[in-house]
């Protein structure tokens, strides 16, 4: 109960539009907050140690064990990375609308173990190629078991739609657990997207060096089978954080889908009637002081009734237009950083195809897994994250007077300027590596080591994490602070979906290449023998996409409003 001991004021303030696991008023000295965030964080590392445990090396799975050429299985990633970050729309969806982040979470960590388990059973059931067929020229002329194959892909698109679920919910139930008008929470809030993003990584590091050795020396039912087992042990952590959570109380308003989707459905039946009374009408009759911005002028039409009166209760109120116009003015921001999404994708295809072909022997008898070589990408962003949140904001807040030093567009923009860096190195990388195979004559041998040292990827590993430190951290914080607080999992779900789109726009690229490159018997862009691919043709084209989409990017972020006082 309250206490009326004014020393002791705030141990028992209720935080409000929450409630505990019973429903019942929640007291900030004993919910939410990093106590709770800890409990979320850790689920998030077991999920991401599971899930990229199974991503990162899958091309090498498809293209070894399942016999697919670099290009189809390189599109097959790409299909299936996409699809687990577009299913967060769904899922995002499902649990604002009816079950709720909490219960979203439990319901997908399950599907998700059901999904890791059938991968498992597809890994270790006895294949064709267990039992010692021919193979010419280092390509097998025997082919996997078809219901093998068949159990693999549902296993694999049954872990998307888990994945689907549980990405945006863990997320926004984390930020959830801060509340935003507290200054202290406000300010820990902020932070907790960095550290959320450091602690994701921390595990994710050392799941692929284990993940990726075991799986390329030892066996591949073991290397899906441990993400399952770490996947059920993030569901009982997250469990054992029950009592701790804040927990959004459900208003008896209309779903912000149903408020938004009505101003788009009224503005298009109003599109013949004459706007401009607007604001002299709501001033004269005193509803509420004039805040209609001047973009997306048309949807104010929504505020009207087809004859242009007002009649309360059924039209759109002004705060609804804004509403929908805060959401209106996330597409360009969206748009523009798709190329991004095609860029991320790289690293976990041709880049681990890249370094298979490349001295990795660390020493005599033992050789880094090539796939292993992303961990790159995440141990820069480990160490970044802490120069970024102790160095650069305070020096940056210091300059510019705002709280968070750069603002969530400046920080994206800077992300995406590197990420066209990184693709120029790699380029570079490329061609010398191409130049190397034809001074030593392995042209013809690509199954014979280049003799020049994997360290060379190292500067584009790391610049391609430096580049997600500013831009995937930008964007998942610029999604969740922008969109209608009760529509935060779909805010995520959103920012998670330009991966989902640059995963399926990286695959009809490849294919479209694989086909105008390829044709009368000439070795594709991506042909099978990298030695004689083309790579660094790809690298070039995607920096010169990337430069076009930040050249976009800087137009549309001029413009831009903040939804939100004080946004920075």
């Amino acid at each position: 109960m309250p206490s009326s001991d004014t020393q002791t004021p705030l141990l028992h303030e209720a935080v409000e539009g929450c409630a505990d696991y019973n429903g019942r008023p929640v007291y900030r000295s004993i919910s939410g907050g990093w106590r709770s965030a800890f409990f979320i964080i850790g689920v998030e590392v077991a999920e991401r140690s599971a899930y990229y445990g199974i991503s990162s090396n899958l091309i090498t799975y498809l293209a070894g064990t399942l016999g697919q050429s670099t290009a189809t299985a390189a599109e097959n990633v790409n299909v299936w990375s996409g699809t687990t970050m577009l299913l967060p729309l769904l899922g995002a969806f499902i649990a604002d609308s009816f079950l709720g982040r909490y219960r979203t979470i439990v319901v997908a960590s399950c599907i998700y173990i059901l999904g890791l388990s059938l991968l498992t059973l597809s890994a270790v059931l006895p294949s064709s190629r267990d039992s010692g067929c021919q193979t010419a020229d280092a390509i097998s002329l025997c082919s996997p078991d078809p219901r093998q194959v068949i159990l693999f892909f549902v296993s694999l698109y049954i872990v998307a739609i888990g994945q689907g679920g549980h990405k945006p919910c863990v997320q926004a139930f984390g930020a959830d657990q801060f509340d935003g008008k507290h200054p202290e929470e406000s300010k820990a809030k902020s932070s907790f997207f960095n550290w959320w993003y450091f602690s994701m990584n921390s595990g994710m590091v050392v799941a692929l060096l284990i993940l990726n050795y075991i799986q390329d020396n030892l066996n591949w039912g073991l290397g899906f089978g441990i993400p399952c087992i770490i996947m059920v042990g993030a569901l009982i952590v997250f469990l054992l954080g029950t009592k701790t959570y804040r927990y959004g109380i459900k208003t008896e308003e209309r779903s912000a889908f149903l408020r938004i989707g009505q101003v788009f459905v009224e503005a298009v039946r109003n599109w013949r009637a004459n706007s401009s009374a607007i604001d002299c009408r709501e001033e004269a009759l005193g509803i509420v002081p004039h805040q209609c911005s001047e973009q997306f002028k048309f949807l104010n039409k929504a505020l009207l009734t087809p004859n242009s009166s007002k009649e309360d209760g059924k039209v759109c109120s002004i705060g609804e237009v804004e509403e929908a116009k805060a959401v209106l003015r996330l597409v360009p921001i969206w748009t523009t950083c798709l190329i991004y999404g095609i860029v991320f994708a790289q690293s976990s295809t041709f880049f681990t195809k890249q370094g298979a072909t490349m001295d990795r022997s660390i020493s005599p008898g033992l050789d880094l897994p090539a796939a292993s070589l992303q961990s790159l990408i995440y141990l820069s962003i480990v160490f970044l994250i802490p120069f970024y949140d102790r160095v650069l904001v305070p020096t940056a807040r210091a300059l510019t007077r705002k709280p968070s030093g750069i603002s969530m567009l400046q920080r994206i923009g800077t992300g995406i300027l590197l990420s066209a860096l990184s693709m120029v190195l790699s380029a570079v990388v490329e061609m010398k590596r191409l130049r190397t195979a034809r001074e030593y004559g392995l042209v013809d041998l690509p199954n014979t080591t280049i003799p020049m040292s994997v360290c060379w990827l190292v500067p584009q590993y790391i610049l391609y994490g430096a580049a997600d430190v500013f831009a995937m951290v930008g964007l998942q914080e610029f999604f969740y602070d922008q969109v209608p607080s009760e529509l935060r999992s779909v805010g995520l779900s959103l920012y998670l979906s330009i991966f989902g789109v640059g995963s399926f726009l990286s695959s009809f690229l490849i294919s479209g290449i694989e086909k105008a490159t390829g044709r009368d018997g000439h070795d594709s862009w991506f042909a099978n023998n990298l030695n004689r691919a083309h790579l660094d043709y790809f690298y070039w084209l995607l920096a010169g996409l990337s430069v076009v989409q930040l050249a976009a990017f800087l137009y549309f972020s001029k413009s831009y409003i903040y939804n939100r006082e004080g946004t920075r």
